[in-house]
């Protein structure tokens, strides 16, 4: 059941329709390119970083989507540009019917109110020279919130107590507290200002293994108890499948497929994602000795310089000549609500297509294995 009354609640911005029905956020060609210039007096730009080159995808309102990809696919500096904690180039974010790129000074500190984000390394986004009770009256103060008739102490042991840390925590420091614990400061803090959407960049992964387990179980407690939506970022598809209703996987600054959670595991039919399920371990030693294995061929090519046509077509065990080289392929809808950028994936999906036997190269190598 959803539970807000712990949590100040953050004025509107711009005209939204609150439709249960329009996704929460909408992501539209969002592209960022960062330039590469060269030059010490007469500096110019000689090409570009293309990050993020053309994304779409929409998150439901109180749901989870999660991003996975291999490090540098532009995964990060999307969930970045969302908040516009990074500038996009070129495309369109709507948050709440409210378009994000056209907001300036008070109307987007405003809507930062309500977009919120959760960083990968604990130690590094909380500041070591203030307690947890400075790091959670922070926001507050920097964003006018008046204090209740507790004052923002009281506020802080409400946070503290919705992540799981005892209210005698508010005094202490971040060193003082294990990387788990740490976490849950960082997610009191994302939670502080009454947010409905959280980008949660890669949050468990500077973890212990034993306690990933642990925040995800408490993200999720606290989606339910709040209503919130999340944008999780990973390179561990165990993790995604377990937090996330739709999963979109990038590659190369692109998204190569994208469907709900069940199916994408299920039926994946991008190559990419093929390679990528079959480097996830399988409990069973039988099963895992058993199973086929696809070896990625090639370097991961640069996001500055790009292949034509398919972007995945240099390491693709499933390439095909001309085509693959030459066009690229459009994100679309294969099965209901699975969407594909992939010119033959209706032959994988029927088996009309086998994976190249150079693929199978013992000294090949291998797509980045996620964590298990």
């Amino acid at each position: 059941m959803t539970d807000r009354t712990l949590q100040p609640e953050a004025p509107p911005v711009g005209d939204t329709d609150g439709g249960s029905d329009t996704p929460l956020l909408q992501v539209r060609g969002l592209t960022v390119h960062f330039p590469i210039k060269k030059g010490i007096l007469l500096e110019r730009q000689v090409g570009a970083v293309r990050a993020v080159d053309g994304v779409d995808l929409d998150v439901a309102r109180g749901t989870t989507y999660g991003l996975v990809g291999e490090s540098g696919c532009g995964k990060s500096t999307l969930g970045r540009a969302v908040l516009r904690l990074v500038e996009p180039t070129a495309g369109d974010v709507t948050f709440d019917g409210t378009d994000v790129r056209a907001l300036q000074g008070e109307t987007l500190r405003r809507m930062r109110r309500r977009m919120q984000m959760i960083f990968q390394d604990p130690m590094a986004s909380l500041d070591p020279r203030q307690s947890v009770e400075s790091i959670l009256t922070e926001p507050l103060k920097a964003h006018r919130i008046e204090a209740g008739p507790g004052g923002h102490t009281a506020r802080v042991r409400e946070l503290l107590d919705l992540v799981g840390l005892p209210a005698n925590a508010s005094g202490r420091y971040p060193h003082e507290f294990s990387g788990g614990q740490r976490q849950r400061v960082g997610i009191a803090r994302a939670i502080a200002l009454n947010p409905d959407l959280i980008v949660a960049d890669e949050p468990v992964s500077a973890l212990d293994v034993s306690i990933q387990a642990q925040v995800v179980n408490l993200l999720e407690e606290l989606q339910d108890r709040l209503g919130l939506t999340y944008l999780v970022i990973a390179h561990d598809l165990a993790l995604v499948r377990h937090i996330s209703d739709t999963i979109g996987v990038m590659y190369l600054g692109r998204l190569a497929e994208q469907s709900p959670s069940d199916d994408l595991y299920a039926h994946p039919l991008h190559p990419y994602t093929i390679a990528l399920m079959s480097a996830v371990p399988i409990p069973g030693p039988a099963v895992e000795d058993a199973r086929e294995r696809i070896l990625l061929t090639g370097d991961l090519p640069s996001p500055a310089d790009p292949p034509a046509g398919c972007r995945f077509h240099t390491r693709c065990p499933f390439r095909q000549a001309t085509r693959c080289h030459d066009e690229q392929p459009e994100l679309r809808e294969v099965r209901p609500g699975h969407r594909v950028a992939c010119h033959w994936a209706e032959d994988i999906l029927a088996g009309r297509l086998t994976a190249h036997a150079s693929a199978h190269d013992p000294t090949a190598t291998r797509v980045e294995a996620p964590a298990p």
